[in-house]
């Protein structure tokens, strides 16, 4: 360790992607149209060895675009907080110039991502302002499969959902769930590493 204090950090997507942010600026008129992107992102990233197989996606549900793109980064940045939904509201952040996405009330922004968010990107999804999160599933399917510790469920009786809504966040799910688990199964046949802290982490 370096006897010198760290004063900056930085995570930057991945260069195949920012190679093909042009090709994003079309309207996805639909959930099912987001989470092909997703899924497709997720699927890709997790084997060009940025990091796990997460994806996200911010959403301006007024025209359809394409705000910001997050794919995980752990990996590549060293950062644990490299998380696809922190990228994607960041940037989304950065682009809109504003911490709080809801802070307009033309912004009518969402968050689209291959799972439930992890215990870490829940709370950031709150604090975001972005008003609805779309996912596949919420199940235990992408522990079992990629061995992730992905952090107890939020919410007062696991009502993570509730939790949510209370605070003016819509949630839908069910989008290309069986899709989003062929990612994960994918990425539980591959030699990939699971980052989990606490020396948890391995090839599997």
């Amino acid at each position: 360790m370096s006897h010198e204090f760290a004063t900056s950090i930085a995570a930057e997507l991945p260069e195949w992607l920012v190679a093909e942010l042009d090709s994003h600026t079309e309207p996805l008129e639909t959930h099912e149209d987001r989470m092909t992107l997703v899924n497709a992102l997720a699927a890709r990233n997790f084997r060009e060895g940025n990091g796990g197989p997460f994806a996200a996606i911010v959403v301006d549900r007024t025209t359809n675009l394409v705000v910001s793109i997050g794919v995980n980064v752990v990996l590549s940045s060293g950062l644990s907080a490299g998380h696809a939904e922190f990228m994607a509201l960041s940037l989304a952040q950065a682009r809109v110039g504003s911490w709080d996405l809801g802070a307009s009330a033309e912004q009518d922004l969402e968050l689209v991502v291959n799972w439930r968010p992890c215990i870490m990107c829940y709370g950031s999804l709150i604090w975001s302002g972005v008003k609805h999160l779309v996912i596949p599933g919420d199940g235990p399917e992408l522990e079992q499969l990629t061995g992730f510790d992905e952090g107890p469920v939020p919410g007062a009786d696991g009502d993570w959902r509730g939790e949510l809504e209370a605070r003016g966040i819509s949630v839908t799910t069910g989008i290309l769930r069986d899709e989003a688990i062929a990612v994960y199964a994918d990425y539980g046949r591959s030699n990939s590493i699971v980052y989990n802290a606490r020396g948890t982490g391995s090839r599997i």
